[in-house]
């Protein structure tokens, strides 16, 4: 594991060449593909020499800033993400890039580390002058960057679930919301399992959130939160956390942690052998615990996503396989692989559509409906709340780890923001984030 995170970190720094400097991308990454700066002839004629400016200028790459974690407590999802992203720009560069020009991809390291985050958005937009930046896994980690994105007028997609809620003109977000996770597993799990909710999460700004919406979703499905608990992500003893919980004897346990110290929770959890189902936004769609985990850890656990490695669409099949000859050592290919991928051919669709990476241009095509047939199936951006469209499926785990799909969502629509908080961003963008308390 350690020689091939540092292969994967030796890669990251070859596609930005050093994180001081990334005029000159190396050409061994997959995932980049250097601009071409042969100097144009010299010709007799001002106008000829002004069609040769023009044309070299048109030869510039795209410039994609993506920031996620290659190390740190995140790196397990941060690793696949960067892996989908270098993915996407082959691909894209395969066949042509975009208007006519190569993608470049300039990626440092963010280690897991939100004032890094800030350092290298701030580089990104200031010494590389990209023009889009991708990336974040945290919500944590996207809070710290999203005013640096305003402040500069950056385009920024967050490409990663989340709890919902941002409306900013220059994000756009194409995880999956609580519209998509939340409001239908809650429902799900009352009508099979009861009413009786207990709540725990991280103690971070998606935990707390999240868990609000839990406590919505429970109010308008007719049950009730007996019990929640905030812990800190350092946080891999949960002994008094599963005696509080067999106290509180719920019906549902709702798990909202996050990282690789938290997921300690499961095996810990099995071992006391409690009977009471899981509901998850995050847990084996993003870090494939019922993988990395030895059985009975994940079972009984339900999840919504919008894609995992096991989706047996011809879709979601065909990006797996070529995600996996790509990189082989990968053990899985998780939601935010997808997000990230599509993330990417969006803002390809946009560009194309606009005719130009000018931001306002490209926030305009977004804004106007922009599709993409991608892994999980058709996403498409709500102009409304920069946020997407798409299929959702409830998956569930056994207590052998078997993964079989109980139920699909067509096309749920990230409305919320629209339709209680009156937010429409092609109208008027108020650049925070709203909660459902």
């Amino acid at each position: 594991m350690k020689k091939r995170m540092m292969n994967l970190i030796m890669a990251a720094v070859m596609v930005c060449g050093s994180l001081s400097g990334c005029s000159s991308p190396a050409p061994s990454s997959p995932g980049t593909t250097a601009a071409s700066t042969t100097a144009a002839p010299a010709a007799d004629s001002t106008e000829t020499e002004g069609k040769e400016e023009e044309k070299e200028e048109n030869k510039e790459p795209v410039k994609v800033g993506m920031l996620e974690d290659l190390s740190g407590d995140f790196s397990l999802c941060g690793t696949y993400k960067t892996h989908a992203m270098e993915l996407a720009i082959q691909e894209i560069n395969a066949s042509g890039g975009i208007l006519g020009r190569p993608v470049e991809l300039i990626a440092p390291d963010c280690q897991s580390d939100n004032q890094r985050y800030q350092e290298m958005a701030r580089k990104l937009i200031l010494e590389d002058n990209v023009d889009v930046i991708m990336g974040a896994f945290s919500s944590a980690s996207r809070e710290a960057i999203r005013p640096i994105m305003d402040e500069n007028k950056t385009l920024y997609f967050y490409n990663n679930q989340y709890e919902g809620g941002v409306a900013d003109h220059y994000t756009f977000c194409t995880g999956a919301v609580p519209e998509h996770q939340v409001m239908p597993l809650i429902e799900y799990m009352i009508e099979n399992y009861g009413p009786r909710i207990y709540t725990i999460a991280a103690d971070y700004n998606f935990g707390q959130i999240t868990a609000q919406w839990v406590q919505k979703a429970a109010e308008t499905y007719g049950g009730e939160v007996v019990g929640k608990e905030f812990l800190p992500l350092s946080t891999s003893q949960f002994s008094a956390s599963i005696d509080k919980i067999q106290k509180a004897d719920p019906d549902v346990l709702v798990v909202l942690l996050t990282g690789v110290t938290q997921s300690s929770f499961y095996g810990q959890w099995a071992a006391a052998g409690m009977d009471v189902p899981i509901a998850t936004t995050i847990n084996i769609a993003q870090g494939y615990e019922h993988l990395r985990f030895d059985p009975p850890a994940c079972a009984d656990m339900y999840v919504t996503a919008q894609f995992i490695e096991e989706l047996d669409t011809p879709e979601a099949q065909d990006f797996v396989q070529r995600f996996h000859e790509l990189y082989p050592d990968e053990p899985y290919v998780g939601m935010e692989a997808a997000a990230q991928y599509t993330g990417m051919m969006l803002y390809k669709e946009a560009v194309e559509k606009a005719g130009t990476t000018e931001t306002e241009a490209v926030i305009a095509a977004l804004e106007s409906g922009i599709s993409y047939d991608g892994p999980q199936g058709k996403v498409t951006i709500d102009g409304a709340t920069h946020h997407v469209i798409q299929d959702i499926w409830i998956i569930y785990s056994d207590d052998s780890h078997k993964i079989s799909f109980k139920k699909k969502y067509d096309q749920i629509v990230p409305d919320w923001l629209s339709s209680e908080k009156g937010i429409d961003l092609r109208k008027e963008a108020p650049n925070v984030q709203y909660t459902p308390e």
